[in-house]
């Protein structure tokens, strides 16, 4: 009976270890030891995200040829019950120990103590987990602000001051809050280089004064994102000072647009230019393209602050000497000059809106008739310009040859018929007097030296054409009489 027993339970092992063998466990085990970090800090972003694991395993011999190495991260906690894979080998790419493989850490990565092993797959097994390390992806890396970049605010005595991250802020402001997963930190500088930690968010509300910043929450990590530095103020008696900043500084540079106007926080607000109030200028901020004094009352509750600012513009000076409409000769020219104050002056001359070839100078001699431009271009500092327009026409005859005494005149500025032109022998320098009066007899022009420039000003024409009367009286006290009809 013995026998037997002993007999069935050696089948029974041949048995198993022909299905572990037919299986391809036995002697199939890997042993992968603890991964090698080299650095206690994964401070990753967009422009370096690259990290080094070494590890070792044992035996070379056992892996199979499809086998894959993966990287496994835990969370924030060393937990690896949400791990996270962040690389995984190609089939049979590692064979020999020790191994480096490379990886990233995802861009929601923020905490102090992750942890990564690693895992084969061809035979299955894992490593124990690596020492703890900081990582952070700082997906906002640079100089952000808040209360609107003003530099102070204030509160009344028992009540407390809001700051908050700017968003989108001002300028080019990259605000930090277009990134929903960071956190943040609130300090209070407790002398020119240290400060004390006092509260989380995206802001804070105060009521001790000092000067206070936050910086995005990227623990030990060395980080560039973090706010300007703002001075709180308590108002315990008068009026608080209300700084105002120009978002495009002082002097602002018109070409980039409207300026913003900002102060610090309140109930309510009142905007004043040169002392005047501005109409609906009522919110923390006020938008303008302007130079002049500009300030602002600003109600905080129990009291008020009081602020102003004189906002220049570097915009610039200039002026052409020659009038927008001119008249000239055949054959003459006009010479036209232009003087500025811009920076470094580019000068582009222009006839009938075509560039002339070599007109590069602050002066120009036009000899055609035509329309003419000057653009002025201040290339130094603010990149802004000014344009100078003016045409030149051709000087009409003032009195040309006619054969007969016009009945018709349509003074309506085309330059065809626009005055009364009667025959040489009765203008300027004849001696003859002309006489107009309107259909009731009263006198609009008498006189014995006409210049062919009646009339001289808008009759005030209205839909139905207007007839007006003439005598001519020459010096031999001959008479010519009749009527002038003038239509629109």
């Amino acid at each position: 009976m013995h026998k037997t027993t002993t007999l069935k339970s050696y089948f029974f092992v041949l048995g198993i270890f022909v299905l572990l063998l037919l299986s391809g466990q036995i002697n199939a085990q890997v042993v992968i030891g603890t991964p090698n970090l080299g650095y206690t800090r994964a401070c990753a972003s967009d422009a370096f995200n690259s990290y080094n694991v070494t590890f070792v395993f044992s035996p070379e011999s056992e892996l199979s040829s499809t086998n894959q190495f993966s990287i496994e991260m835990s969370d924030a906690t060393g937990n690896f019950s949400n791990s996270t894979v962040v690389f995984t080998s190609e089939p049979g790419a590692v064979t020999t120990s020790p191994a480096t493989l490379n990886f990233s850490i995802p861009e929601t990565t923020a905490g102090e103590a992750y942890r990564i092993r690693i895992k084969s797959s061809g035979p299955v097994a894992s490593s124990s987990n690596s020492v703890a390390f900081a990582a952070y992806y700082k997906l906002q890396d640079s100089p952000f602000t808040i209360n609107n970049l003003v530099s102070s605010g204030a509160f009344c005595s028992g009540g407390s001051y809001l700051l908050t991250i700017d968003n989108p802020g001002n300028g080019s402001n990259d605000s930090p809050l277009n990134y929903p997963s960071l956190t943040y930190k609130w300090y209070r500088e407790t002398s020119p280089t240290t400060s004390v930690y006092v509260g989380d968010g995206s802001s804070l509300s105060v009521s001790q004064a000092g000067t206070y910043f936050v910086k995005t929450n990227y623990g030990t990590c060395t980080s560039s994102s973090f706010s300007n530095r703002v001075k709180i103020s308590e108002a315990t008696s008068g009026e608080a000072d209300a700084a105002i900043v120009s978002s495009l500084g002082n002097p602002y540079c018109p070409a980039e647009g409207m300026t913003t106007l900002s102060t610090l926080g309140g109930v309510s607000y009142q905007w004043f230019k040169d002392g005047i109030a501005i109409a609906d200028a009522t919110n923390q901020m006020y938008q303008t393209n302007e130079s002049g004094t500009f300030s602002v009352k600003v109600d905080l509750g129990s009291c008020t602050a009081s602020g102003s600012i004189d906002l220049e513009s570097t915009d610039f000076e200039s002026a052409i000497d020659v009038d927008d409409t001119n008249i000239m000769e055949q054959g003459d020219k006009l010479w036209a000059i232009v003087t500025t104050t811009a920076n470094n002056p580019k000068f582009e001359w222009f006839f009938n809106d075509v560039l002339i070839s070599g007109a590069q100078g602050d002066e120009y001699e036009a000899t055609s008739f035509g329309e003419y431009k000057v653009k002025v271009t201040q290339t130094s500092g603010c990149m802004v310009y000014v344009e100078h327009r003016f045409s030149i026409s051709e000087a009409l005859e003032p009195f040309p040859e006619v054969e007969h005494i016009p009945n018709l005149i349509s003074p309506n500025g085309d330059g065809i018929n626009d005055t009364w032109i009667i025959p040489t022998k009765y203008v300027s320098g004849t001696n003859t007097e002309v006489i107009i009066m309107t259909n009731q007899g009263k006198v609009v022009l008498q006189t014995k030296d006409y210049l062919n420039n009646w009339p001289q000003t808008s009759l005030n024409l209205n839909s139905i054409n207007q007839v007006y009367y003439y005598v001519i009286i020459t010096e031999d006290q001959q008479t010519k009489k009749g009527s002038i009809t003038v239509v629109k």
